[in-house]
């Protein structure tokens, strides 16, 4: 019972005993609060039994609820007053054996309603049910209830984690307020925390694992974890981090003090682990086989960046966000190592066996397949690339190069730089290659293949928007230009066995050496460009459309005016102009023809009449 102070005691009392309206409302109000908190009380001796058989913030409690909040905030009304006006007073002595039961029972909800609830305060509840507006902590009847969730479009799940979080804020703000906001947090961060660590180990994000495991793993392992970490990461960061942001937001919204040491305490050692992984791999070795991974690490943390830099804004957590800057740094660095190693690998390439057929080189292929795919990275290398010193552009050829800039100004202008100068270090191997092939012919075949390879890759890339068509038509050019010098040097001796039309002055010894001239000459080239390919389709045709146009009908007007001439030597006249063209059509696929190489025994006659010389099908 609460000790009242009988008047009869004291006839002439002093104003400063004298029983006043205040003594009674803080009496009356404190009544009210043993009343309710000894029903829920939860110390050892209490004789309510209530309290261990349902919670005080259950769905059937809601008004009592919020009575037993208000009730302690009346007993923190009557506590102050009696130290102001009563200090020795008896009633103060009950008001504080009260009040530490209310803390205790408050405790208790506390850590139930974060236990109970774990699944409707995971993250991803939170983030969503942040969505809608919290009301305030307020009574509701079961009717009124099931009107609202009848009209309201938020999901049951969300409706329980925001009812939760209300619970939550409503506790922490009367413990607070009562001066036992350490006793909150100290509950809140123990259980928060769990959950954190416990999810990122299930995203297998290994806080173990030291810089010295990583440098030791094979790069089979580690791409397997980095393929891991870009699926954890976002998650961590969008749904894990964010949803503890609100939570904590939401809370400890009273206190901006206990709402950042809560969220720093249950979240910076997570993501100061999560966020030093990419920083450890970009310092171990920089290979070129290693440069997309190591890239992909880069684009997920600058992607992440703005809910990075907003999830981390308080001071306590600097320390998160400047590990990632400094993962973003190293990888930036090691991309740019990567490159410069890259360039170094093409340097050292040496192949002492020609491509058969003067193809295609595994080098260009694997180049131009490592460059294109560089270009989708366009976005990120141009933050990488933009503070490097590009190559010297004074000693590049400019047939190769083109122009240094383009259309979208100078950090584009880096990427391209950058692209074109490893295509350009590879071009000068090439060309240094070709001096393997002892025909001259083939090893100009060689280049005009490569470099149409080249040109393609371009083109049917993002490279065409990085080089521009400048670039492109230059290149084009120069593969012009080596088609040029094959068809010089592979059919000027043939093209050379062909007197001119006009002079009539030749004999009949002189006629018959020129088509035995032409037909050695032909039987040569041909023989040796069996063998030959053009991997383009439509250069090939464009090749052999050339030579056939130069050829077929110089020869057919010889062969029309001086056939007759020789006609009764046997042998002599071994090709009509059809059969050139059908020679001419077999080559450069790389096959070998579809007949046998020609022979000094072969005929005009036999040759028309086999089947064997068919052309396997293809018509000119």
């Amino acid at each position: 019972m609460l000790h009242r102070q009988s008047p009869s005691t004291s006839p002439n009392p002093s104003p400063h005993h004298r029983h006043t309206f205040s003594d009674t409302l803080m009496e009356e109000k404190m009544e009210i609060a043993q009343a309710l908190i000894s029903k829920w009380d939860v110390s050892p001796d209490s004789s309510s039994l209530y309290c261990n058989i349902t919670n005080l913030f259950a769905a059937d409690n809601r008004y009592e609820a919020k009575q037993y909040l208000n009730s302690i905030k009346d007993l923190q009304a009557a506590m102050q007053y009696y130290i102001s006006h009563e200090p020795t007073s008896e009633n103060l002595v009950l008001a504080q054996g009260l009040m530490q039961n209310a803390i205790k029972r408050l405790e208790r909800e506390f850590y139930i309603i974060l236990k109970s609830n774990r699944q409707h305060l995971d993250p991803e509840s939170v983030s969503r049910a942040s969505r809608s507006s919290f009301s305030e902590f307020e009574d509701e009847s079961e009717d009124e209830e099931e009107s609202r969730a009848g009209e309201d479009s938020i999901s049951e799940v969300e409706r329980v984690s925001m009812s939760a979080m209300e619970d939550l804020k409503a506790i922490s703000e009367c413990m607070i307020s009562a001066g036992y906001g350490k006793e909150c947090i100290k509950i809140y961060k123990n259980i928060r925390k769990s959950i954190v660590d416990e999810a990122l180990y299930h995203l297998n994000v290994d806080s173990r694992l030291s810089f010295a495991q990583i440098q030791k793993m094979d790069w089979e392992v580690l791409e397997v974890k980095i393929k891991t970490w870009l699926n954890a990461v976002k998650v961590a960061v969008k749904t894990l981090f964010y949803g503890e942001r609100i939570l904590c937001d939401q809370v400890f919204s009273s206190s901006p003090a206990m709402r950042e040491s809560c969220f720093a305490d249950i979240t910076r050692e997570g993501a100061l682990s999560l966020f030093v992984f990419p920083e450890n791999v970009a310092k171990c070795k920089k290979a070129p086989e290693r440069m997309f991974r190591t890239l992909d690490l880069y684009e997920a943390i600058a992607d992440l960046w703005p809910e990075i830099e907003s999830i981390f804004d308080l001071e306590s957590t600097s320390a998160v966000k400047q590990q990632a800057i400094n993962s973003l740094i190293k990888l930036g660095e090691a991309v740019r190592a990567i490159l410069t190693e890259f360039e170094s690998a093409i340097s050292k390439v040496h192949s002492k066996a020609a491509v058969p057929g003067g193809g295609v080189h595994p080098l260009t292929r694997y180049v131009m397949n490592y460059v294109t795919f560089l270009t989708d990275y366009s976005g990120i290398l141009a933050d990488i690339l933009a503070d490097w010193p590009l190559p010297v552009l004074s000693s590049l050829p400019e047939a190769y190069f083109g122009s240094p800039f383009s259309d979208d100004g100078p950090i584009n202008s880096a990427i391209s730089t950058r692209l074109a100068w490893l295509i350009l270090v590879m071009l000068c191997k090439l060309d240094g290659g070709a001096a393997i092939y002892k025909d001259a012919a083939l090893s100009y075949l060689f280049l005009a293949n490569n470099l149409q390879y080249v040109v393609n890759k371009v083109q049917k890339s993002n490279l065409k928007f990085l080089h521009g068509d400048e670039w492109i038509e230059k290149h084009e050019a120069r593969v012009r230009q080596y088609v040029s010098n094959y068809e010089r040097m592979g059919w000027s001796k043939v093209f050379a066995t062909l007197p001119d039309i006009n002079d009539n002055q030749m004999t009949t010894q002189q006629v018959t050496e020129c088509f035995k001239s032409f037909n050695s000459s032909f039987e040569e080239a041909y023989n040796k460009q069996a063998s030959w390919v053009v991997s383009d389709s439509k250069l090939r045709d464009q090749i052999k459309l050339s030579v056939a146009r130069k050829l077929v009908p110089a020869y057919r007007e010889f062969y029309e005016k001086y056939r007759q001439v020789v006609e009764k030597k046997e042998g002599i006249v071994r090709f009509a102009p059809d059969d050139l063209e059908n020679y001419l059509s077999d080559l450069l696929f790389g096959t070998g023809g579809s007949s046998s190489h020609l022979s000094s025994s072969s005929s005009l006659s036999s040759i028309s009449s086999s089947p064997s010389h068919s052309r396997g099908g293809r018509s000119h």
